[in-house]
């Protein structure tokens, strides 16, 4: 039995360790639009298409969490952008469940069961992805519609993490093929969790090392939904105060000089996102 097996089907009550194994599965069906690679990105950027066209023959799933289910997931920056993917997609429906069911259900309009743990979390904090570790119980074709009004009253979840093709996209939009790369090495650059704080200082670090304007940096963050010119105003202090940012007055043909964004340091002199990393890790950003 799986997802594509029923008809309208839905998600309703998981915990966090079945959301994150959901997401993983549409994840690794559709890779190209939930968790491109710098490749898949860039050719997505060259062509007129839709990005999250890979996605499209994948079953649209409603999914019942509550907040807390989602947070934990969303908390993650990495995890956070593939849950968005999936939403900015229209493959998955999330809602906020306002109130805890009996048990996990998983059903469509010709059938359903109640999903029951098999398996425990392997103790670091990591969300199982494993599908046999979840026990399907019963089968009943009245579970889909006791969950319709559920559906139609509940609100739909914002995820405040964009997508990684909405992220480049922005970033190439507005600075450039060679911000948009250095932001998604960046990003990259490890493999520790990624908090969205880390992630903006991360992304302002690669328009940095590359030349952005500080204006258009700005604007495709928010563009992007990755955070406020406010937040972007006291990162730049950071960066500035920790001797890894400047910045230099360009003059235009028309109107006020430019601030270009200029790596400082130990910013500037790292060789790979690796480097550059180590440098904001150095001073504790």
């Amino acid at each position: 039995m799986t997802i594509g097996s029923f008809t309208d089907p839905i998600v309703a009550d998981p915990d966090p360790s079945l959301l994150a194994a959901l997401a993983a599965a549409y994840r690794d069906a559709a890779p190209e639009a939930v968790n491109p690679d710098l490749d898949a990105l860039r050719d997505a950027t060259r062509v007129d298409k839709d990005p999250f066209s890979p996605a499209a023959d994948l079953p649209t799933l409603t999914v019942l969490a509550r907040d807390h289910v989602v947070d934990a997931v969303a908390d993650r920056f990495h995890s956070a952008s593939r849950l968005a993917a999936l939403t900015e997609a229209g493959v998955w429906d999330l809602r906020t469940l306002a109130a805890p069911q009996p048990n996990a259900v998983f059903a469509g309009r010709s059938g359903g069961c109640v999903l029951v743990a098999a398996g425990e979390s392997d103790g670091d904090g990591a969300f199982p992805s494993d599908r046999g570790a979840w026990c399907r119980i019963g089968a009943d074709p009245t579970l889909r519609g006791r969950y319709d009004e559920l559906v139609a009253d509940a609100e739909a979840v914002r995820i405040r993490t964009p997508s990684r093709h909405r992220l480049y996209g922005a970033l190439r939009d507005r600075c450039g093929s060679e911000v948009a790369d250095e932001a998604v090495r960046l990003l990259d650059a490890d493999s520790a969790p990624l908090n969205r704080s880390e992630a903006r200082r991360r992304t302002y670090a690669a328009g940095s090392r590359r030349g952005a304007f500080d204006r258009d940096l700005r604007r495709a963050c928010e563009d992007a939904g990755i955070g406020s010119s406010a937040t972007f105003t006291r990162i730049k202090r950071d960066l500035v105060e920790a001797d890894l940012l400047g910045t230099e007055s360009v003059s235009q043909p028309v109107g006020r000089p430019r601030q270009r964004l200029v790596a400082r340091g130990a910013l500037a002199d790292a060789s790979s996102p690796t480097a550059a990393l180590a440098a904001l890790r150095e001073k504790r950003l």
